[in-house]
């Protein structure tokens, strides 16, 4: 059936952060023309957000649908129609996400609104959480966005397995649909318990468990069969008496007989009247016969103890005489201990003594090692004190030197200076006087014969009575001014470093930087002298040694003068650590000698003690057995009890053959019968559990110590280990071959199932490319084309042909999905964009078609090439 779109409403999803409803999708063919990034990609994820994406889901994909950078909850409603059948979906992500399905049986929110959606379309849980359209069922691959849209891909596992079931009937087989992928996925589950992807045999698991039991189980048997061969006898007795103990068990839980006596007595309530004399004999027989097997047992339990009396006696003095025997040993083994514990103690006492020694020796020679590292250190102080007086010195002269930056500037004032001294000289006016200068003045001063001087500016010389006035150029007196002011820069920077000149400044500089040189080699020197000595726990560096020289005494000379030899008493020490080891060896010998002894003594001490308590057992039950009332004339009782037994047997039999007159009686007897063959069985049983009981005495007797239900359990274990190694060989050679055989089967079924869907498909494609032929692979992909007889794989065509290829089988598939029920409908986005003009005129007769059938919707930015179409038209 179609599935019909007839309403879509987005808000807050993606592009559209304002709310935008499409309304008026008609049944048959839909287009949608708007220009690239209007949102129709948008449009179709939106939908495969609200059928398949779950309301609670929070991963990246979630994330994606609200608009960038926005923290808002998108939401989706669709409104269609499924049949005659109309549905909705309201759905809200991320913030308070919600969901909620109304249809025909109502609304259903949350997990059941999900869960119905999911029956209603076929499709699956995403289980990825990352928008896989092969769990999406049939829409999933026929909503086809842009990404896919040139893709000829196969159909997923829920569609295959859809369309497999369709062509079962006409195929006639089940391999390649459901029932066969639930045999596959058990043969699968049971083929990796027993072998691995290559084919081995699998090294762990309950295979190997099976190997592993049966080899142990063998071993174990072997050796239970070696140490019983002297009791085989016994242990054949006692196992046939389990064996039929375990039959009689097994009959008398069998409930089928008393169900039919049940059912007898129920017959028998309107005749209990004339039944009462046949009771009564036989109560009277079963109470004869009762007392003669409790006198029997009497008899039996008599002999039994009176046996047991006599093994007790016989084991209990065989082992009082081995524990005899031992007893010397035990002895020996105690004083030889005794010796090896002293000779152990005198061993550590002289260790003790060696190693005691050795520290006296080493705390020694420490002391003297500490004595000589103080000396050491007190000369290493006096020499940093020099040390650091000298580099005190060197530090202030290094901290004296001027900055680049200042020296810099200095020399930048000296050259001004010069250069303004230049300029002055270049611009002034010299003059000189030679001879007599009486009465000559300069500037109201007395001119000074023979001495130049340089005129800046204006000046009057007085000559007699006459004043000369001399006027340099205008320059001068600029260039005067100028190394006024630089004169008095440079007065000002030689002030503030505190020197007379550049000159000055320099050679400050070189003794600062030959002082810098001798800070980091006396720096050098004093890291050198400063070394850590653990010695004293001394850190490196001059302040822990000085700190260490301050806090430490003054000591005397050292007055330890023998000589110690570490060596020598580390030697001792050895000799006296070999001795001991190998004392403690022997004593540990001695013990484990004294051990062994013990070891053997204590299980004939326990056997003892159990010999003694089965003689009192068995004594004290003769004493109770003789002390009953019956024991006395126990023989005549017997016979008596054996007399009144058969008495009542002939009157039970004759009281029998009165009831067989009567059907009632031949009911009675039926089930006598039944009681007579249960009380057989319950004697049988008591009989079976003396004899177990009394073969098992003698076992334990004769020193079996239990190793018969050993022997028992292990062949028991061996043979189960045998048979169920055997039955592990055979099922997983049968799980192999049952793979095997599915495989080669469905390869077959898939050339089967082959034939239907590439008929389906003929039908479109010939349209196309007349003659055709298409192969598919057994996933239902199409692999590749065949034209003029040449196979073409299908990821050598163009992108056109691929594109037209991709939507005609994903139309054979819908028709086949259709015949099936399935809810179909088709949507593209961008479709057939590679395809010419020829080719896509046919394609779009071929969606005109399909719309016929199904709804069909075309997401398309191409006016021209879908104008021509009849078709609903919408827009958003």
């Amino acid at each position: 059936m179609s599935l019909q779109l007839r309403r879509i409403s987005l808000n807050n999803f993606r592009k559209f952060r304002e709310p935008l409803t499409i309304e008026g999708l008609g049944e048959g063919l839909n287009i949608i023309i708007e220009p690239n990034e209007s949102g129709k990609s948008t449009i179709l994820e939106a939908l495969r957000a609200a059928f398949f994406v779950r309301h609670a889901t929070k991963n990246q994909l979630a994330q994606s649908f609200a608009p960038y950078g926005e923290a808002v909850a998108p939401e989706i409603e669709v409104s269609f129609d499924i049949g005659s059948d109309s549905w909705k979906i309201a759905k809200r992500f991320l913030k308070g996400p919600q969901v909620e399905v109304t249809g025909p049986q109502g609304r259903a929110q949350g997990e059941e609104a999900e869960n119905r959606l999911q029956a209603l379309l076929g499709f699956v849980k995403d289980s990825s959480q990352r928008g896989d359209p092969a769990t999406y069922g049939a829409l999933g691959l026929l909503w086809v966005p842009q990404a896919q849209a040139l893709e000829v891909t196969a159909p997923g596992s829920i569609v295959r397995s859809s369309i497999q079931a369709t062509l079962e009937a006409e195929v006639g087989t089940i391999v390649g649909g459901a029932a066969y992928e639930r045999v596959r996925k058990r043969i699968d589950e049971q083929y990796d318990i027993y072998w691995t992807p290559t084919g081995k045999a699998q090294s762990k698991g309950r295979w190997q468990a099976a190997r592993d039991r049966d080899q142990q189980a063998r071993q174990t048997a072997a050796e239970a069969t070696t140490r019983l061969d002297a009791l085989e006898t016994s242990f054949g007795e006692l196992e046939t008496a389990r064996g039929r103990l375990k039959v009689i068990e097994r009959e008398l839980a069998d409930e089928t007989e008393q169900e039919q006596r049940a059912g007898l007595v129920q017959s028998l309530e309107i005749a209990r009247a004339a039944a009462q004399i046949l009771e009564t004999r036989k109560a009277e027989h079963e109470n004869f016969s009762a007392n003669l097997d409790r006198l029997d047992d009497l008899q039996s339990q008599h002999e039994a103890a009176k046996e047991a009396l006599t093994a007790a006696g016989e084991s209990l003095t065989a082992i009082t005489a081995d524990r005899d025997q031992l007893a010397d040993q035990l002895e020996a083994g105690r004083k030889k201990v005794a010796e090896a514990k002293a000779a152990l103690d005198n061993a550590r006492d002289d260790r003790t003594m060696a190693r005691q020694a050795l520290v006296e020796g080493e705390g020694r020679l420490a002391g003297r090692q500490r004595h000589a590292a103080i000396t050491d250190a007190r000369q290493r102080h006096t020499e940093l004190l020099d040390l650091e007086k000298q580099l005190t010195n060197a530090r202030n002269q290094a901290a004296q030197v001027i900055p680049a930056e200042a020296f810099a500037r200095l020399e930048a004032n000296d050259r001004a200076v010069a250069e303004a001294r230049a300029a002055v000289n270049a611009g002034a006016t010299i003059i000189e006087l030679t001879g007599d200068a009486t009465g000559i003045t300069i500037g109201g001063e007395p001119l000074t014969p023979n001495s130049p001087r340089t005129l800046t500016g204006e000046t009057q010389i007085a000559l007699g009575g006459g004043i000369l006035v001399i006027r340099p150029p205008a320059t001068a007196a600029s260039a005067t001014a100028r190394l006024a002011e630089l004169l008095e820069r440079q007065d000002l920077e030689l002030a503030e470093w505190d020197v007379a000149d550049l000159a000055a400044a320099r050679a400050r500089n070189g003794t600062s930087r030959d002082a810098q040189g001798t800070v980091q080699l006396l720096e050098t020197k004093i890291t050198g002298l400063t070394p850590a000595q653990p010695l004293l726990d001394l850190a490196a560096g001059p302040d822990a040694l000085k700190l260490f020289v301050a806090g430490v005494p003054a000591e005397s000379p050292a007055s330890d003068e023998d000589e110690i030899s570490t060596d020598q008493l580390t030697r001792r020490l050895e000799e006296a650590e070999t001795t001991a080891v190998r004392a403690e060896t022997l004593h540990d010998q001695a013990v484990q000698d004294l051990r062994e002894i013990e070891d053997r003594d204590r299980p004939l001490a326990a056997e003892q003690a159990g010999a003694e308590r089965d003689r009192t057992h068995a004594s004290d039950r003769i004493a109770q057995l003789e002390q009953k009332p019956d024991f006395a004339g126990l023989a005549d009782a017997i016979a008596k009890a054996r007399e009144d037994a058969a008495q009542a047997a002939v009157k039970l039999a004759e009281a029998t053959r009165d009831a067989t007159a009567h059907d009632v009686q031949a009911i009675n007897r039926k089930i006598e019968t039944i009681d007579s063959r249960a009380r057989a069985g319950q004697t049988r049983r008591s009989d079976l559990e003396k004899d177990i009981a009394r073969l098992e005495a003698i076992i334990e007797s004769e020193g079996g110590k239990g190793l018969a239900s050993l022997a028992a359990a292990a062949a028991e274990e061996a043979d189960a280990a045998t048979q169920a190694l055997a039955r592990l060989d055979e099922e997983a050679a049968t799980v192999k071959m049952l793979k095997d055989v599915l495989d080669e089967a469905r390869a077959e079924a898939s050339r089967t199932f082959v034939g239907p869907v590439a008929q389906r498909a003929r039908v479109h494609v010939e349209r196309l490319f007349p003659g055709a032929d298409l192969s598919f692979d057994e996933e239902l992909g199409l692999a590749s084309v065949t034209r003029s007889g040449l196979s073409e794989a299908c990821g050598t065509l163009s992108k056109g042909t691929q594109e037209q290829l991709a939507v005609l089988t994903r139309l054979a598939f819908a028709d086949m999905l259709l015949e099936q029920g399935t809810p179909v409908s088709l949507i593209l986005d961008d479709p057939l964009v590679y395809s010419d003009d020829g080719r896509l005129d046919l394609m779009t007769e071929i969606l005109e078609e399909a719309s016929q059938r199904m709804q069909v919707i075309l997401l398309t930015c191409r006016d021209r090439a879908f104008r021509h179409l009849a078709a609903t038209r919408v827009q958003i």
